[in-house]
């Protein structure tokens, strides 16, 4: 029984993976021995970066702009790399945006705006590539959540709305496509350590039981697991350090 996650001769899509989680979850993929595209928005330079790290450890690595919360692109996207490496195998949905914002200066643009980045992406990604994992009656969809979903969460009630609504999402796809031999499933961490939490790490070390901050491959080594588990489906992977086990 094989007892690790052998990706070879898979192609990988992780969205938003430019740096961060992200950028971990795409390595770590190469690793097992996918060939990865990298999705970014703005940020190509740190996208050809990461893929540059993926060629020189021997695999394969494609960069692909596009604002994956809109349909067109993301088809564009979705046929480029069926082009350049084949149909896409693993999706991790991973993209996201994190506008702090409390309820009264919460606006209708930025509830709209978090929806479509971190609930709506998800949906299009998934539309895209799976007509191709059916075919192949194979096929491995990660969603990266957030323990936002479940609690309070510091960034905002809109933010906590995308991330349930895209737990809500896995359970939906899981249930559908567990015939078809593709499983779907959610990641979600808390407190992460990345350029953007990290400035406030103090703060947060004190809420951890573990008393540190989780790392970006911690995240990553639970998306292998998740995915070479082909009899896991529509559950929540959560990484908190023992902050909650709701």
């Amino acid at each position: 029984m094989t007892i690790y996650t052998d990706l070879h001769s898979r192609v990988a899509l992780v969205t938003g993976a430019s740096r961060g989680i992200g950028a971990a979850i795409a390595l770590a993929l190469a690793e097992a021995g996918a060939a990865v595209a990298i999705n970014y928005r703005e940020r190509a330079k740190e996208a050809e970066t990461i893929a540059a790290r993926i060629r020189e450890s021997g695999a394969q690595a494609l960069i692909v702009g596009a604002d994956v919360s809109r349909p067109g692109p993301v088809v564009a996207m979705v046929e480029r790399i069926a082009d350049e490496l084949g149909p896409v195998d693993v999706l991790v949905n991973n993209a996201g945006i994190g506008l702090a914002r409390g309820v009264d200066d919460l606006t209708e643009e930025d509830f709209d705006l978090t929806i479509a980045v971190n609930l709506k992406s998800a949906f299009l990604c998934t539309q895209a590539v799976l007509p191709a994992m059916r075919g192949r009656k194979w096929g491995r969809i990660v969603n990266i959540s957030s323990g936002a979903a479940r609690g309070a969460g510091g960034i905002g009630l809109h933010y906590n709305a995308s991330k349930a609504g895209l737990e809500g999402l896995t359970r939906g796809y899981a249930a559908r496509l567990v015939r078809e031999g593709i499983t779907v499933n959610a990641v979600a961490p808390s407190l992460i350590e990345t350029d953007m939490m990290r400035a406030r790490r103090d703060e947060f070390v004190s809420r951890i039981p573990l008393g540190r901050m989780g790392y970006p491959d911690e995240v990553a080594q639970a998306v292998l697991m998740v995915i070479g588990n082909p009899y896991l489906t529509g559950q929540t992977v959560q990484l908190n350090g023992g902050t909650s086990f709701i």
